[in-house]
């Protein structure tokens, strides 16, 4: 026994020794490879590039990583200035497994945000977003889109819905707006009766030009009063000789001076006809349209168009019902005979006035919650609620026509209380905001680690101006690096946008004793879309200690 081990213990330290020796070289060789694997898969190069600005839109986004990574886990997103996908199609993945691509329909101009999360071959998992720009899209919409001062260059006085409490002076510009929007829809509703009805019925024409007489009265003095009005509140601190200026040489100004012009030749037109009467009837409403919310959106023509038949169908309405009143307290029989004419008109203009409403209402705001931001929104819900009395009554009112009986005074009488209450409202939502106002970020934290400051201006979806500024203990000395990331908190799977920063001099006075300060900006289209956002502050000290500081914000 003894003899065997004497035989194969050489053998035993032999294998020792060649293990040791493999372990000797495995180790750094396995050291080295786990270092490699603790850095995971890294976005090397991207088409579009981060920020890149493009005549025309990418036939495709490609990643490429350093490292292979595992196309069917995660996900490659490109997202438009809402925050929708683009596309549905799957990332394609060549054969060396180190990129991927995504092919794109064709994009139109606008700003575009890639948002990638994916699995690197060790199992890991890698995001990030970044930004490119197609064509010049024009800045995303929010209240200020909706600032006559700002059309006409003279921003920095505030509206008459600039204010948040409601002074003497708006509250006069609301009135004379209600004033304005009732004999408007009045003096063009009753011309479109006229149009419509001429020699059919030979004993409403009377009555067609009594109260067409009352709507040309009143939507000239509203007119006269409205322009005089808004262009005396666009105008202040500004001498009298730039009003002309304003009249003249302005959009506003000019589409101000058209209405004049159709309030007046309105008397006129009255006794020229049918044709004539449609004509101005339509010129009245479409200039009205451009005198909207609709002309300051895209596409124009779309909401320019909703917008006209909006106003079309109210006239309609309006129009025929203050007629179906006046001839029910003046002419009881000539009122059950109307009644027909008006139900059926009625209904189709209610109609029309709800799908029009929608209409615009999607292409004002991004979301559907955008109605629980503002008092526009809140007035929008009160209207629609009244609109949809207004049907109940429509439908009582239109089954005891169809009976042969006379329309009741009473749901008559509700009809008319609605249509008010819906004027006063429309009047009012129409000449504020539909969309919140953006402020821009300012934010300070301090601390006994750090002090830091974040600012983003304007806050909007698009361009943007960031600057970011920290302060640490003199012991510490200034940090070896800062970054800044936003994330979005309505899309948590989109991985965060960084944004490249840039030293420079700050001759703000702002020093802290006992700190340094390190001060950094940047400036391009980071923010693409609206929506709630973590502005993320990364703090790297030349210890390498990291201090990390979140501010939330949003814009619209």
């Amino acid at each position: 026994m003894d003899n065997i081990w004497f035989r194969i213990r050489p053998v035993f330290r032999r294998l020792a020794l060649w293990i040791g020796i493999a372990m000797a070289i495995w180790a750094p060789l396995a050291w080295l490879q786990t270092g490699t694997a603790s850095a995971h898969a890294v976005l090397e190069r991207s088409v579009p590039e981060p920020g890149e600005r493009m005549e025309e839109g990418p036939a495709a986004v490609e990643l490429h990583f350093n490292e292979a990574v595992e196309s069917d886990v995660g996900s490659i997103a490109v997202l438009d200035d809402r925050s929708n996908p683009v596309t549905e199609a799957r990332p394609e993945a060549p054969g060396d497994r180190k990129s991927l691509r995504l092919p794109l329909p064709e994009l139109k101009e606008g700003r575009y945000t890639v948002s990638y999360k994916v699995v690197s071959a060790d199992g890991h998992p890698v995001s990030g977003s970044y930004v490119f720009v197609v064509g010049n899209p024009p800045a995303s919409p929010d209240a200020s889109a909706f600032d006559l001062h700002k059309q006409v260059g003279h921003e920095g006085h505030g509206g008459y819905g600039a204010e948040k409490q409601l002074t003497f002076e708006q509250f006069i510009m609301y009135t004379i707006r209600v004033l304005y929007y009732a004999a408007l829809l009045l003096a063009a509703g009753i011309m479109l009766w006229y149009a419509l009805s001429k020699g059919r019925q030979p004993a409403l024409e009377p009555w067609l030009a009594k109260w067409g007489l009352y709507g040309m009265r009143a939507l000239l003095i509203g007119t006269l009063l409205y322009v005089f009005m808004s262009t005396r509140e666009l105008m202040e601190g500004l001498p009298l000789a730039d009003w002309g200026s304003l009249l003249l040489s302005t959009s506003v100004g000019q589409i101000w001076l058209s209405l004049l012009l159709l309030a007046a030749v309105g008397f006129a037109v009255m006794k020229a006809g049918r044709i004539a009467a449609l004509l101005w009837t339509a010129a009245l409403l479409a200039v009205e349209s451009l005198n909207g919310h609709a002309a300051a959106m895209e596409p124009k023509a779309m909401t320019v168009a909703a917008d006209f038949v909006h106003l079309l169908a109210a006239a309609v309405w309006v129009g025929g019902l203050t007629l179906l009143l006046a001839l029910w307290f003046g002419d009881r029989k000539e009122a059950g005979r109307f009644a027909p004419a008006f139900s059926n008109a009625a209904w189709l203009s209610v109609a029309l006035l709800a799908l029009s409403g929608i209409g615009l209402t999607v292409y004002f705001m991004p979301g559907w919650d955008y109605l629980f931001y503002t008092p526009w929104g809140t007035l929008l819900l009160i209207k629609s609620a009244l609109v949809l009395l207004v049907m109940i009554v429509g439908v009582l009112l239109r089954l005891r026509v169809r009976k042969g009986h006379f329309p009741k005074g009473t749901l008559l009488k509700m009809d008319g209380i609605l249509m008010a209450l819906i004027i006063v409202i429309a009047a009012i939502f129409t000449s504020i905001s539909p969309l919140p106002e953006n402020e821009p970020v300012n934010w300070h934290q301090m601390g006994e680690e750090m002090h830091v400051t974040v600012r983003i201006s304007p806050n909007v979806p698009g361009d943007n101006k960031f600057t970011v500024k920290v302060w640490l203990p003199e012991d510490v000395g200034t940090p070896k690096s800062v970054a800044l990331r936003l994330l979005s908190e309505d899309r948590p799977e989109s991985g965060p946008i960084d944004i490249p920063l840039e030293p420079y001099e700050d001759d703000e006075f702002d020093a802290f004793d006992g700190f340094v300060k390190a001060t950094y900006r940047s400036e391009g289209p980071y923010l693409p879309y609206a929506g709630r956002w973590i502005a993320e502050v990364r703090v790297l000290d030349r210890d390498d200690n990291e201090r990390v500081e979140r501010h939330p914000f949003r814009n619209y």
